[in-house]
């Protein structure tokens, strides 16, 4: 539904409507610190240099009490983006348009105002020391809460096929895992990687496995450099050979 009115979608653009816009501008205007909360079902981009912009989407009758303990620092906001948020809804390929080209976090090149699998905490999370043990399947890492705050983390794991022409284009989630941390807590953790992570979907529709070089990514976010940017934190990683 974030693609145009004109292709059966149900808004025209992905911006805030006008009203809303003009609200924005002139509060940032006063120059005070400023919190943008959107509640939206679906990728917005709010077009504001606001010091923060949490997105609540529509969380329900205890969703207030949850945004006052986040805004008044009571609990470090854990959340992650389970889809992408694009820039603009223009750049966006039509509907029937199968080839997903430039579509999610597995295909998209441009046109990404904040990653899949991207969200903040008051702390700060670190993953390091990545390793992989083909017997087990299992990815084994050193996660550290390197922060002033306890908080929770989602660590996730991502997967690149560095060989296969099959593969997608970018690297692909397969795994993750929610982990509370005190301050300064260091702990080492396993994540078990499915069968599939290695496989791709050949010309025929099958899932093969064509490919013997991957490499591995643990970390807060993905493996790309937006990511990187906005966190400050960049992925551990290693090559499996198969």
């Amino acid at each position: 539904d974030t693609n145009n009115a004109f292709s059966s979608g149900d808004k025209k653009d992905l911006f805030l409507p006008e009203s809303q816009r003009i609200l924005v501008e002139r509060v940032l205007a006063v120059g005070k610190p400023t919190v943008i909360v959107l509640a939206s079902g679906s990728s917005v981009n709010p077009q504001a240099d606001a010091d923060a912009i949490i997105q609540a989407w529509y969380p329900g009758e205890a969703g207030g009490k949850a945004l006052a303990d986040i805004l008044f620092g009571d609990v470090s906001p854990s959340g992650k983006l389970p889809v992408t948020f694009y820039e603009t809804a223009d750049l966006l390929p039509p509907f029937e348009d199968y080839s997903m080209a430039n579509r999610t976090y597995r295909y998209a090149k441009n046109n990404v105002l904040y990653p899949f699998g991207f969200g903040l905490t008051y702390s700060k999370v670190v993953c390091e020391d990545l390793s992989y043990d083909s017997a087990s399947k299992t990815a084994t890492f050193t996660v550290r809460n390197t922060g002033r705050y306890d908080t929770d983390e989602v660590v996730q794991l991502y997967i690149r096929d560095n060989k296969s022409k099959w593969a997608v284009p970018n690297h692909k989630l397969c795994g993750f895992e929610r982990i509370s941390l005190k301050r300064g807590e260091s702990r080492r953790i396993s994540i078990s990687v499915p069968s599939y992570a290695f496989e791709a979907v050949d010309g025929s529709g099958k899932r093969v496995i064509d490919s013997d070089d991957f490499t591995l990514f643990a970390g807060i976010s993905q493996p790309d450099a937006l990511s990187s940017r906005l966190t400050g934190c960049e992925c551990a990683r290693c090559e499996i050979k198969l």
